[in-house]
């Protein structure tokens, strides 16, 4: 008795405009993604629960301690509590690529017809979203806590734009380091080296004019602080300076080169 066996036709797609498959492909990834962060709270909770703590400790522990001019300390305070966040939670894509790269699942999506692109896309909407989640638990608590910002709906708009900006920023820039580290540990360490101390050395929680003078000059021209000082401004009114055109600058500047190299990285690794 002979048994036939029949070669499966490699998958062809239909033919469609540039860009088509690449969004389509995207979006599968991305509801893959945020299925997984809908389905395992624990990645939104330890988001917001870390600049939650911070929230309170400085608030109330350290905010009686540090003067801040005219500004009240908590108003101070939330624009760094908020990047903080953002960057943090931006980071998880350096550990969820690392989980597909060493789980096989990025050797079975390369043998489906898809965009190469998409599974890196994917991740980083999916940050996009856990951050949306995180900052609205983060703004509540804020409210609580004695945060009343003076910010018009155009101020708030631009915070939102460049929140989104410095997120897509990190995320890409964790993407690189997901595709370079070689076990899931090292990915869950290695971004959060890189953003705490960024964090510490900036405008997030004290005034730079009270660091010493090297110090200072690093934490007031280095991204994180641009960002905060920009976001700050338009909240609660605080002086702006040119902090709004280096963040922007610095965070376009960092998609620009970051998005690519990405993408070739992911396409080098699975020759």
């Amino acid at each position: 008795m002979s048994v036939s066996t029949t070669v499966a036709e490699p998958v062809e797609r239909e033919q469609r405009p540039g860009g088509y498959w690449t969004a389509i492909d995207s979006a599968l990834m991305a509801r893959r993604n945020i299925l997984h962060i809908t389905r395992s709270l624990d990645q939104l909770m330890a988001v917001a629960l870390f600049p939650i703590m911070f929230l309170v400790l400085n608030r109330y522990v350290l905010g009686g301690a540090i003067n801040t001019g005219e500004i009240s300390y908590v108003n101070f305070l939330i624009a760094g509590i908020l990047v903080q966040m953002l960057a943090f939670g931006a980071n998880y894509t350096t550990t969820n690529l690392a989980v597909d790269l060493q789980q096989g699942i990025v050797d079975r999506l390369r043998s489906l017809p898809m965009c190469p692109s998409a599974l890196l896309i994917g991740h980083i909407t999916a940050d996009l979203f856990r951050n949306f989640v995180s900052a609205l638990i983060v703004f509540v608590l804020s409210f609580v806590v004695g945060f009343r910002p003076t910010a018009s709906p155009g101020e708030w708009l631009l915070v939102i734009l460049l929140a989104v900006l410095f997120t897509l920023a990190i995320s890409w820039l964790s993407a690189i380091l997901g595709l370079f580290v070689k076990t899931l540990e090292a990915a869950q360490w290695v971004g959060f080296v890189a953003i705490f101390p960024l964090t510490f050395v900036s405008s997030a929680f004290v005034p730079t004019d009270t660091m010493p003078a090297i110090l200072r000059a690093f934490a007031e021209n280095q991204p994180l602080t641009h960002v905060i000082n920009a976001m700050r401004a338009w909240m609660v009114d605080a002086p702006m300076g040119y902090a709004a055109v280096w963040a922007f600058a610095w965070n376009i500047g960092i998609i620009a080169i970051a998005a690519p190299l990405a993408t070739w990285l992911f396409k080098r690794r699975g020759r």
